[in-house]
């Protein structure tokens, strides 16, 4: 027997209009006041975000990632250089995000073209993080077969007793931004109606166009 999915009231609180009149005129700050709201609507990591990449070939992959930077520069994300994303970014340097909030019930969706962050750049994001996570960096070699946990652990104690504290930046290691030419704000309506705004760039701006749901 197949389990029933239950399906959100129409009448859900979640539900409330978005006009094109609430909208700031730069989506980079509309997206800056969507991404506060979520934090203080308690959501607990509004920083997670779903990255799709697509192969030469066109073979979509996609996985959760989290956003460590965004502004007019572009929305910015670290991760291995030789995973299966990184591998793809190399080969068709376009992706989509997307965000949902359910507590506020919307979505951002974020298309545009990739580049990679200075390696400077990802020197200083990498000083930041726990000791932890960098030994991690050495000791995966992501998306790549491994024989079991126990490779990965025995990598991970090599890291730790090779750098100590000073563990440096991998080579195949760093930062991605993606630099949008469509940012969709999706807000949750009654009966499916639901509210659609686009931004795209048009005369060294951006105009804002409504999708039907």
């Amino acid at each position: 027997m197949s389990a029933t999915i239950s399906n959100v009231t129409d009448r859900d609180s979640r539900a409330r209009p978005l006009l094109q009149s609430d909208l700031a005129d730069d989506p980079f700050e509309q997206f800056a006041a969507w991404f506060e709201a979520a934090r203080a609507a308690g959501t607990e990591r509004p920083e997670a975000m779903a990255l799709a990449t697509a192969s030469l070939d066109g073979k979509p992959s996609a996985r959760m990632v989290l956003l460590k930077d965004h502004g007019p520069g572009g929305f910015v994300f670290f991760t291995g250089y030789a995973s299966r994303k990184g591998r793809e970014l190399a080969e068709n340097p376009r992706a989509a995000l997307l965000f949902y909030w359910h507590e506020l019930g919307r979505q951002v969706r974020i298309e545009g073209d990739v580049e990679r962050l200075e390696r400077a750049d990802s020197e200083a994001y990498f000083q930041t993080r726990p000791l932890e996570s960098r030994y991690a960096a050495w000791a995966s070699k992501q998306s790549e077969v491994i024989t079991g946990r126990d490779a990965l652990e025995e990598r991970y104690a090599d890291a730790n007793a090779t750098y100590g504290p000073d563990v440096p930046l991998p080579e195949a290691w760093g930062g991605f931004r993606l630099r949008p030419d469509a940012i969709e704000f999706w807000q949750h309506r009654e009966n499916r109606l639901h509210d659609r705004l686009r931004y795209r760039p048009a005369g060294g701006g951006w105009v804002v166009e409504r999708l039907a749901p």
